[in-house]
């Protein structure tokens, strides 16, 4: 991971949550040096404080980037501490849910470069996935350095037009409660069966983790893995009737949980 361009101007982070305090850390491991970033933030934890970066200083003029974290209804707080540094000298990269690029175009600028993006809670421990998109402003090399930040916390995909950013977060930036629920109500149903709860969720758990890194791991398709683990009339085939056929099987239910997210999405958007 290049960070060349960033330790020479700068970074400023608005923001040091969960997500910052994640991206915060994958950088620094990544030999960005502390003293190259600022960091606003209300309430630094104990972390943030001991990490050595300019916590609440004074920014640098230009620097290479300013990544906008803060949560939606922070955000009205939170930009003016910013918006001296738009115009175009500096990337801004935001991984704010439901604020639009056209929004923050309204306080910076529309000549100021801008990358909306939406990463995961597994950027925890780098296993996130962050889909973005720039707006008109935004060069190949911006859009090249935004993938290189947000490449600390895991994988990145670009997208053809913002408005997938809420299908996204429907699916992707949502789904980790989804798998995380499976989990729970998978080890309830094998407690149900007769397992201690500890076995019950430890089997549950370790069972989701394998077959999501088997499916990372293969070259085929998530249908085909299933099939080659479903013997004709046996027991997978017996669970499979009731998750895929019953009326209110997977199919069905995703489809709907999907796209409340993603017209919930579409709605904070609007607000």
């Amino acid at each position: 991971m290049d960070m060349s361009r960033v330790a020479e101007q700068g970074l400023v982070l608005l923001g040091c949550g969960k997500m910052g305090s994640a991206m915060l850390a994958g950088w620094l491991e990544h030999g960005l040096p502390a003293s190259s970033v600022w960091v606003i933030d209300p309430f630094p934890s104990d972390w943030l404080k001991s990490s050595g970066v300019n916590i609440n200083t004074p920014l640098p003029e230009a620097p290479a980037v300013v990544l906008v974290a803060v949560k939606p209804q922070m955000m009205g707080d939170a930009l003016p501490a910013i918006t001296a540094l738009g115009g175009g000298r500096s990337l801004f990269v935001s991984v704010a849910a439901g604020t639009s690029i056209s929004t923050f175009e309204e306080v910076l600028g529309q000549k100021t470069p801008i990358v909306r993006a939406m990463p995961n809670t597994p950027a925890a421990i780098r296993q996130g996935i962050t889909a973005l998109i720039g707006n008109s402003a935004v060069s190949d090399a911006d859009l090249a350095l935004a993938e290189n930040l947000l490449s600390a916390v895991g994988e990145t995909v670009r997208l053809q037009d913002e408005a997938q950013i809420d299908a996204v977060t429907g699916l992707s930036g949502s789904g980790p409660a989804y798998v995380f629920h499976l989990i729970e109500t998978l080890a309830a149903a094998g407690q149900a069966q007769g397992l201690p709860h500890d076995l019950a969720m430890r089997l549950a758990k370790s069972t989701v983790a394998g077959a999501g890194a088997l499916a990372m791991a293969s070259d085929e398709d998530p249908s085909q893995l299933r099939v080659n683990v479903t013997s004709p009339n046996g027991t997978t085939q017996a669970a499979l009737e009731v998750l895929m056929h019953d009326e209110f099987g997977f199919p069905d239910l995703l489809h709907r949980a999907v796209k409340a997210a993603t017209d919930r999405s579409k709605e904070l958007s609007r607000e």
